[in-house]
C-alpha cells in the first residue's frame, strides 16, 4: 500500500538531485503541481524523460533543473515553441541541455519494455528516418527467426515516475479515465511511482470503457492536489485552460519575463492554489 503524503513529503523524500525522472500525461492530467513542487524544491541535474515535453517541462528546464531530455515531439501545443527549451539548447542558459530524440512509437515501446523489465524496445520503425543519424542510442536487431531487421532503443526505467489521476481509494489503487498516454507504463517501469489526484475517495466507482486502475501496490506515494493537472485538464473536474497556453508565449519568449513568472506563479505559491486556477468543467 503506498504511503499517503502531502506533495512536499512526496517530492522531498522520493525525488533526489541527479535523478531520472518522467513525468507523463497527454494534453489531458498533466502533473504541474509535482512539477513545480520540484521547481521550489531546487532538484537539480534532472534527467527528464517525457513522450510530448509542453509547457512544465519548459518550466523545470528554464530554471535549471534538467541536464539531459529524452523526448519525441517538443512544444507549446497549438500555440509554437519551448522558449526555455529553444534558450537551453541553441545557447545553453540557464545551462547546457542534452538531447535525446525519439519517435513517438520509439518512446512508447520505450516503456513497455522498462514496464516487463527488458533492457531495450524492438519495433517497426525508423524506415528512412534521419534521427538515426543523431542519436547513437536508435540502433537494429536482426530477427532470430524471421531475419528481418528491426529497429531497437534502450528501455525507459526512470528512477521516479510522476502522473496526475482523478481518483485514489484509501487503499491506494488509482483511476485515470478519458485520453491516457503512457501514464501506466510509466508507472511500471519506474522505481518509485507519485501519483497525485483530484480526491481520495472510498470507492473508485464503476469504470467506463477505457478506464485504467494501478493497483496500489504499483505505487510509492499518493497526493491529494485537486487541480494538480492546470493548464491541462482533468475529465469531469474542470477544462484545459486554453487561454494559459496561449499566454505562455510571451512569458516564456524572454528570460526576464519567465523568471518573473516563476518567482510569482511557482516559488510565492503553494499546492492549494492550483485549486482555485481550475476552469470550471
Amino acid at each position: 500500500m503506498p504511503a499517503f503524503l502531502s506533495l512536499a513529503e512526496a517530492i522531498a523524500t522520493h525525488v533526489k538531485d541527479g535523478d531520472t525522472l518522467a513525468m507523463e500525461g497527454f494534453t489531458h492530467l498533466i502533473p504541474y503541481a509535482a512539477g513545480h513542487e520540484i521547481i521550489r524544491q531546487g532538484r537539480k541535474h534532472l534527467t527528464l524523460i517525457r513522450m510530448t515535453p509542453d509547457i512544465l517541462y519548459d518550466q523545470l528546464i528554464g530554471v535549471g533543473a534538467a541536464d539531459k531530455l529524452i523526448f519525441s515531439w517538443g512544444g507549446n501545443p497549438g500555440v509554437g515553441s519551448l522558449h526555455r527549451l529553444r534558450d537551453a539548447v541553441e545557447n545553453g542558459w540557464p545551462h547546457k541541455l542534452a538531447i535525446e530524440e525519439h519517435s513517438h512509437a520509439a518512446m512508447a515501446n520505450a516503456y513497455e519494455a522498462g514496464a516487463a523489465n527488458l533492457p531495450f524496445a524492438t519495433f517497426r520503425g525508423y524506415i528512412g528516418a534521419d534521427l538515426p543519424k543523431v542519436n547513437p542510442n536508435i540502433r537494429s536487431v536482426t530477427c532470430p527467426f524471421t531475419g528481418e531487421v528491426l529497429a531497437a532503443v534502450p528501455a525507459h526505467r526512470p528512477d521516479v515516475s510522476i502522473i496526475h489521476a482523478l481518483r485514489a481509494d484509501r487503499k491506494g489503487n488509482v483511476l485515470l479515465e478519458g485520453i491516457v498516454g503512457v501514464q501506466k507504463e510509466a508507472v511500471l517501469a519506474a522505481k518509485k511511482a507519485i501519483v497525485t489526484v483530484e480526491e481520495i475517495v472510498d470507492d473508485l466507482g464503476a469504470p467506463s470503457p477505457n478506464s485504467v486502475i494501478l493497483p496500489g501496490w504499483t505505487i510509492t506515494a499518493v497526493v491529494a492536489v485537486p487541480g494538480g493537472a492546470h493548464p491541462s485538464y482533468a475529465q469531469g473536474y474542470y477544462k484545459r485552460d486554453n487561454a494559459f497556453y496561449i499566454a505562455w508565449d510571451p512569458i516564456a519568449r524572454e528570460r526576464d519575463t519567465f523568471l518573473a513568472w516563476i518567482d510569482a506563479h511557482v516559488m510565492r505559491a503553494t499546492p492549494a492554489d492550483f485549486a482555485a486556477r481550475r476552469p470550471a468543467a
